[in-house]
């Protein structure tokens, strides 16, 4: 292994002790094995599936592992395992690992993207990056068509981005003023309050001389979204569901999905070498200007704060879209 020759034995990292409730402890730094390399981590993007941990949900077990839930981190590499090529000490990179809410993280080799010099200066979550990009490919969005985006946090605004980039006609539904202000920034055509269900589907149905959209993609992982998402699909039109339905199942409309035929794709992926194929193509399109989320990273956190970051992220005040915990 090859690493700095001095190094501190322990680093801070947080571990949840129950339902809403973490500390931050000294813990010994980890080394990286055979294939693998270590991250001194710069930051670590704030998931809305760390809520249902946070929150307490009977099959969740406390103390947690050190920097458990953090998935989105990126940083520098300060340590290479045997057999790593192509990686060495002072790159820095975006990293597919899963214990990021600490200084320091171990990730596999074929786990992380080396990050361009044109973006020394920006944070970059790559695991949401590389999702937009995934769910945007799977959508095969194309210039012409009327796409609706159901939810603009951080997810649905770089969608909004890729998908007037590629010609399409944006309407954005999000219940937030300041979500819809975001969504004009990237570019959305049309913008619509999300209130009332009923004044919804009216006002796409004008906006689409009766036929609604060719693609329709639902960013909120809650029943009315889906259902709304339904409604405004036009006939052999798209359902994209991006949203993470994570607390508990769901109900379909199954006679309006078979009367319109729609065309329904669950945008999520689970390989992780679809995860870093869409991390990949984030760092191009970051770095070529296709896509800009400076102005989505909206409130920062020292790790000490990281319960702060949580409850922002369930809570929502006004102005947030997406919180970073920054080491550095």
């Amino acid at each position: 292994m090859t690493e700095p020759a001095a190094m501190p034995r322990t680093m801070r990292a947080a571990v949840l002790t129950g339902p809403g409730r973490l500390k931050i402890e000294p813990v010994r730094i980890p080394k990286p094995g055979t294939g693998q390399v270590r991250v001194r981590l710069e930051g670590c993007g704030v998931c809305a599936s760390n809520l249902t941990p946070w929150a307490g949900p009977d099959w969740m077990s406390y103390p947690t592992e050190a920097g458990s839930l953090g998935h989105e981190g990126w940083g520098i590499i300060d340590a290479v395992g045997e057999g790593v090529e192509g990686l060495g000490i002072g790159d820095r990179v975006a990293a597919l690992s899963y214990k990021s809410y600490a200084e320091y993280d171990v990730a596999e080799a074929g786990s992380v993207v080396r990050l361009p010099a044109s973006l020394a200066s920006l944070p970059f979550p790559g695991e949401p990056l590389g999702c937009a990009m995934n769910i945007f490919r799977r959508s095969n969005i194309k210039a012409g068509q009327t796409v609706a985006i159901i939810g603009i946090g951080f997810l649905g605004a770089i969608l909004t981005q890729l998908a007037t980039n590629a010609g399409a006609r944006v309407i954005a539904i999000s219940r937030r003023s300041f979500s819809l202000d975001i969504a004009r920034t990237m570019g959305a055509a049309e913008t619509i309050r999300m209130e009332d269900h009923n004044d919804i589907i009216a006002r796409l149905k004008e906006l689409t001389g009766g036929v609604f959209c060719d693609l329709v993609i639902e960013a909120v992982g809650k029943q009315w979204p889906l259902d709304l998402a339904a409604e405004i699909t036009r006939e052999r039109g798209r359902l994209i569901i991006a949203g993470y339905h994570q607390d508990g199942p769901r109900q379909i409309n199954m006679w309006l999905w078979n009367w319109r035929g729609l065309d329904v794709i669950n945008a999520h992926e689970r390989d992780p070498k679809i995860y870093l194929q869409g991390i990949r193509e984030a760092v191009d399109a970051v770095a070529s200007g296709r896509v800009d989320p400076r102005s989505l990273y909206t409130h920062f956190f020292p790790l000490e704060r990281l319960d702060d970051a949580l409850n922002a992220t369930r809570d929502r005040p006004e102005g947030f879209l997406k919180a970073l915990v920054v080491f550095r």
